[in-house]
């Protein structure tokens, strides 16, 4: 099945549309790849869902990001709450976070 997902950077920021499943992450990974890491932001806001393939390219860009400084994550589509309590990532996509340090 097509992917309806979509990505784009305005500015510091890297907005996610659609919905970010299997399919979107391999569809979009070749675009994705090339984010630089000068964004500060990515915009969840107008995505529908995420699923485990979705998080894990999440985790993977805002890893990315966050080496070359802090990433703010704006948005909560469905799906993303419970993924990242079961993966025990903080808010900003950090493996690395202690429960305080969100």
């Amino acid at each position: 099945m097509a992917s309806n997902a979509s990505a784009r950077i305005e500015g510091d920021t890297l907005h996610l549309a659609g919905m970010l499943d299997r399919a979107a992450v391999t569809a979009l990974w070749p675009q994705l790849a090339r984010v630089p890491g000068t964004l500060r932001q990515l915009d969840l806001q107008l995505l529908e869902r995420v699923d485990s393939a979705g998080l894990a390219v999440l985790g993977e860009l805002a890893a990315r990001l966050r080496a070359h400084g802090p990433v703010q994550v704006l948005g909560a589509p469905a799906g993303l709450d419970e993924l990242r309590a079961a993966y025990r990532l903080s808010p900003s996509l950090d493996f690395n976070a202690t429960a305080a340090g969100s």
